[in-house]
């Protein structure tokens, strides 16, 4: 199969390029007229999608991203996980962390079964790359909507339970780095391989340091569910501005943040540790639903795609990655580079998969998305495979 366009993302901008892809993977990327010159592979029994001018880039990784189309992944049901997989390549993803909330640790366990059960069987669209515990070692104080008793201190043992039960398969985990002792669960997730992010915490910024010092990388949902920025306390926002290695995660339907706060995010994080998210729930694709739950309340959503509990918390969101995309450019004032690198090879090498994912470049998955100008999404590919019409 031929992929090519004129307005090709790789090599860090837009270039006329022809995509070969075998396999489900990228065998080569070679000048546009290629699959028009005499000898080459178009003319046998290639398949060639000539996409014009329209834009080609890297599929979308959301690494936090709890549900969709009326499924919650603490629901713990193989079906809904499947539909939402084969359903999210809509929006420009491919791939993606099941994100689970805090929750009982029964519930838990069952959650990490299902995930793994999945990801074993066969299902079609978007990949599941694994989990993200956002949960269940949350500061009480900055839970958010999830539930204040379901928030725990970090336990090593209890987490070596959860990461059975899924066959390996947490790639992420979102703690409170100030009820973490001695940073032991810190250094246990990095030495087996697990992603550590900072989230839903008051840590200050001398905790912070420290525990990035002890292996944590990231930093969950920048600005919400943290202490905040002040100019004598700098707090978790601040830590997230200041160190430079940590990558950071981003809502981007500029509600959860506004397009200013966003815009300084990237300013301070650059175009390699910025990473959007959408933190969606099972609303999304089930706006016009009023018997959706998330940690046991019922949900609804505004005009404006926010999802809110009935008490007015704001709980997470309906938002879609390429509308997220279109947000960064177009209301946040992001350099596209960035825009893009945020949403594909940023988040696969925050959680370990940049080696063949995230780029459009020779031996990466053929994960690639079309776009519109507008950001509407006209096709995705999923390892070469054309998910959506």
């Amino acid at each position: 199969m031929i992929i090519k366009s004129k307005r090709v993302y790789t090599a860090n901008g837009f270039r006329e390029a022809c995509i070969r892809i075998n396999g489900g993977r990228i065998t080569a990327i070679l000048p546009y007229c290629y699959a028009n010159t005499e000898g080459s592979e178009a003319d046998s029994d290639t398949e060639v999608c000539d996409w014009g001018e329209k834009r080609v880039l890297p599929g979308f990784i959301d690494i936090h991203t709890h549900g969709a189309y009326g499924f919650d992944t603490n629901d713990a049901e193989a079906e809904g996980l499947k539909k939402w997989a084969r359903h999210v390549p809509e929006e420009g993803v491919t791939a993606f962390l099941s994100t689970v909330s805090a929750d009982k640790k029964e519930v838990l366990l069952k959650v990490a079964e299902n995930v793994a059960s999945v990801m074993k069987s066969g299902y079609m669209g978007a990949e599941i790359l694994g989990l993200h515990f956002e949960g269940p070692y949350l500061d009480p104080l900055h839970r958010g909507a999830q539930p204040m008793e379901a928030c725990v201190k970090p336990d090593v043992e209890e987490f070596k339970e959860f990461q059975k039960a899924a066959e390996g398969n947490i790639r992420y985990i979102s703690l409170a780095p100030e009820h973490d002792k001695d940073f032991e669960l810190i250094k246990y997730c990095v030495s087996h391989g697990v992603t550590v992010a900072m989230g839903h915490s008051g840590a200050d910024l001398e905790t912070a340091v420290m525990a990035v010092a002890n292996g944590v990388s990231s930093v969950t949902h920048v600005y919400n569910g943290m202490s905040p920025f002040m100019h004598r306390a700098p707090g978790l926002v601040g830590a997230a501005l200041r160190i430079r290695e940590l990558y950071g995660e981003i809502i981007c339907d500029c509600m959860h943040s506004t397009p200013d706060a966003v815009n300084i995010f990237f300013n301070a994080k650059g175009a390699e540790r910025a990473i959007m998210v959408t933190d969606s729930l099972s609303i999304k694709g089930a706006e016009d639903r009023n018997d959706l739950m998330f940690c046991g309340k019922r949900l609804t959503v505004d005009k404006k795609g926010l999802a809110h509990l009935e008490d007015g918390t704001i709980a997470g969101s309906s938002l879609r990655m390429n509308k997220g995309l279109k947000n960064l450019v177009e209301k946040c004032g992001v350099p596209i580079d960035a825009a893009i690198n945020s949403c594909t090879i940023n988040p696969a090498v925050c959680i370990g998969v940049g080696g063949r994912k995230g780029k459009i470049a020779y031996g990466y998955d053929a994960d690639i998305v079309v776009l519109d100008d507008d950001y509407t999404v006209l096709q995705t590919y999923c390892k070469g495979v054309a998910e959506t019409a």
